[in-house]
């Protein structure tokens, strides 16, 4: 009698050990199939989608000195008219038109796909800054319009770019002397503002002193 009670509740724990299983392995498939159609609906315009995470363009893309991220920062800000955080189809127009290298509606449309992470239509920072990367690393196709876009864009790397390269489509990713090129500009910067207080100090002791003359 104990034995068949026995092999009675191991039929039951089988049992439940499958029911467990069917539920975790639907929910998987639902999960699945939410990930497709969503991706299905932003890809048609029905759906919009999340907004990329909090990104450190200075540690993300460290074969750019600080510099170049500035420059790069300020000519975003600068054709985000609508200040908000993206430069979408018709922004993205008048950049190109004032680069000197208009393109057409299509030709726009294929610059932001290269580039459109989250396919969205309209380029975020990050994905501004990775047009730059693939430049620089040279996957970008001659006639790309995004390689236009790199090119005339004015980003200063004659003294500030990777080796010091005259042309920055000449210089290569150097990951090895990135970390110490990267503080050696964080301690010139400190320096800098330490020189400007200590000239500041220095001015008001300058003119302490210059009233206390004059009063004596």
């Amino acid at each position: 009698m104990n034995s068949e009670v026995s092999e009675l509740n191991n039929n039951n724990l089988v049992s439940a050990g499958e029911v467990e299983e069917k539920p975790a392995t639907a929910n998987a498939n639902w999960e699945l199939c939410a990930k497709l159609t969503r991706r299905l609906d932003i890809n048609e315009g029905l759906a919009l989608p999340k907004q990329a995470k909090y990104f450190n363009a200075y540690t993300e893309f460290k074969e750019f000195s600080r510099t170049q991220i500035k420059d790069m920062d300020s000519m975003f800000k600068h054709y985000d008219s609508g200040k908000d955080g993206f430069i979408d189809l018709m922004e993205l127009k008048l950049m190109m038109e004032k680069l000197g290298a208009p393109q057409t509606h299509l030709g726009l449309k294929d610059m932001i796909k290269e580039v459109d992470e989250d396919f969205d239509g309209k380029l975020s920072y990050r994905e501004f800054l990775l047009i730059f990367r693939r430049a620089a690393a040279g996957e970008l196709e001659e006639e790309s319009g995004l390689l236009a876009l790199a090119r005339l864009s004015e980003i200063n790397v004659s003294t500030e770019g990777v080796l010091g390269a005259r042309d920055f489509f000449e210089a290569k990713v150097q990951a090895l002397a990135v970390g110490s090129k990267f503080e050696a500009e964080m301690r010139a910067e400190k320096e800098e503002r330490k020189r400007q207080e200590l000239e500041k100090k220095q001015r008001r002791a300058a003119f302490r002193e210059l009233q206390s003359a004059f009063r004596s």
